[in-house]
């Protein structure tokens, strides 16, 4: 006869996934909860300059704003700018975000790496980007490979601050009963491990995207004749206060559309592992 202590307890396939989609606001409410504040904002902003309550070197028009996506300077292609400017991230992310998980796995796995790895990284964390800046222009020239490698080191540090803090963090009494059931380092791994970090995974994934973009300005403000960074310099060069608005709005929207990109993993990543 089975030990009932030791005989696991049938749990109906999704159940969990199922009370987090109840508790979560319907899928409408968010969209249009969410647009909201957006629109509340310009509509105040429209009032605002049509009321003529700041000059239009301060605050220009959302109608402005728009039309200055027509009235760039020459040296700049708006659709050439967002492009290049979302290649950089895609790969500084990929780049950093795939070595964040490494070394945030070997890091959180093992204690040794630990002691050894630990402090170092979590001091040039604290390198602000514009620091690096300098350096890399000095050893990795002026064409792509600096601007992609700052982005990457900013994708780096969260995913890999996260994972590694939550795999040290799992509970042991999950690892210990899962090596009872003679499971192995990599079973143990895959089935215990994994699945009690996957939102910490996704969570760290998005804040390593919201610092790529980050440090994609900071690095195309240092060193590019293209992309979103290099037009708001020419443009605060030339006190285009109307681009100004423009490409913050761009990098807002961009940064909201990648994320919602990691949102679809996520949900994916859950349907799997949740």
């Amino acid at each position: 006869m089975a030990d009932p202590y030791l005989t696991p307890v049938a749990v109906p396939e999704g159940a969990a996934t199922r009370r987090l989609r109840r508790a979560e606001a319907p899928l409408w409410w968010r969209l249009v909860g969410g647009a909201l504040i957006p629109v509340a904002l310009v509509a105040i902003w429209w009032a605002v300059t049509a009321l003529e309550l700041l000059p239009p070197y301060r605050l220009p028009s959302p109608l402005a704003v728009v039309q200055a996506a027509g009235n760039l300077p020459i040296t700049h292609d708006l659709p050439l700018d967002i492009a290049i400017s979302t290649q950089r991230v895609f790969i500084g992310f990929a780049i950093g975000a795939g070595l964040g998980l490494v070394m945030g796995a070997v890091v959180g796995l093992s204690k040794s790496a630990s002691v050894l790895l630990g402090p170092l990284l979590s001091a040039l964390r604290a390198v602000p980007s514009l620091a690096w800046a300098p350096l890399l222009l000095l050893y990795l020239g002026l064409f792509e490979t600096p601007k992609i490698t700052l982005v990457a080191i900013g994708a780096f540090f969260p995913i890999f601050t996260a994972l590694s803090g939550a795999l040290r963090h799992v509970d042991a009494h999950l690892i210990e009963m899962g090596r009872a059931y003679g499971l192995g380092p990599l079973q143990v791994l895959t089935t215990v491990r994994l699945p009690a970090v996957i939102p910490t995974i996704v969570s760290g994934l998005r804040l390593s995207l919201s610092q790529a973009w980050l440090f994609l300005v900071a690095a195309e403000i240092i060193g590019a004749s293209l992309g979103l960074g290099s037009l708001l310099v020419d443009a605060g060069q030339s006190a285009r206060v109307d681009i100004m608005f423009l490409v913050i709005i761009l990098l807002a929207v961009l940064g909201r559309i990648t994320d919602a990109i990691v949102g679809l993993a996520e949900w994916l990543l859950l349907k799997r592992w949740g």
